[in-house]
């Protein structure tokens, strides 16, 4: 493997809700934040150690989507690298609503109208990070604009609240749709190779084998890999078209 094509993942636990925030970079340094949660200031500063130890160059911020635990520290980030928002613009909406979300819960959150974003699509492929591209893949169920990423070349998958180890995202929240997400889940995500890393937005990682064979709220898949009967092809919810 050359240095350009070494995928280094770094991982920090930020706010009250335990939020995984993920910082990844290449072997030229040039580096991406995957929904960067940090609110206090100490949290932060650690995301900014880091960029300085490791001499990395910020490229980008990617939302997964637009709740306040995972967003956080977004403005933060933009004021002190200048990186463009990579995010779906169905979630837009919940980075415009987060302040008068987070002050149910105490805290402050920052004028997102500050916040200049990118929109993104389902099948793009971000090659920021040299020799790891990551494809664009849309979820929608926990918020209307939910994304994941997946590098098929190092076998990773960013699920933010898509997938977790164990468990899928909430869907009772604004904007979110069960039938939705679990079809995202089953019809996307399930049909990727087995060996594949799922970094989740809360929570231990796992596997996409993993999930097939123990995650509850996926009970078709759960069987032996090996005896796993399912072509990969799409599946329907009753009323939807």
């Amino acid at each position: 493997m050359s240095q350009d094509h070494q995928l280094n993942i770094k991982t920090f636990n930020f706010n009250s809700f335990r939020e995984n925030c993920y910082v990844l970079w290449d072997g030229r340094g040039n580096c991406v934040f995957v929904d960067p949660g940090c609110y206090w200031p100490e949290e932060f500063a650690k995301l900014k150690e880091l960029v300085k130890t490791e001499r990395l160059t910020p490229k980008a911020i990617w939302l997964t989507h637009g709740h306040f635990d995972h967003v956080h520290g977004v403005l933060r980030i933009v004021q002190e690298y200048s990186v463009p928002v990579l995010m779906s613009p169905e979630d837009k909406m919940l980075l415009d609503n987060n302040p008068a979300a987070v002050r149910e819960f105490g805290l402050v959150a920052h004028d997102s109208s500050e916040i200049k974003t990118v929109d993104i699509r389902d099948g793009e492929v971000l090659d920021t990070l040299e020799g790891s591209p990551f494809r664009v893949i849309t979820t929608p169920g926990h918020t209307p604009g939910g994304v994941c990423y997946y590098d098929e070349t190092d076998k990773v998958l960013l699920t933010g609240d898509t997938l977790f180890a164990g468990a899928i995202g909430r869907s009772d929240l604004i904007g979110g749709d069960y039938d939705h997400l679990i079809i995202s889940i089953m019809d996307k995500l399930m049909g990727l190779p087995g060996d594949v890393d799922v970094l989740p937005g809360h929570g231990r990682k796992t596997t996409i084998a993993d999930e097939r064979t123990h995650n509850p709220f996926l009970q078709p898949f759960n069987e032996p890999e090996e005896d796993l009967d399912w072509d990969g092809e799409g599946i329907e919810i009753e009323g939807e078209k």
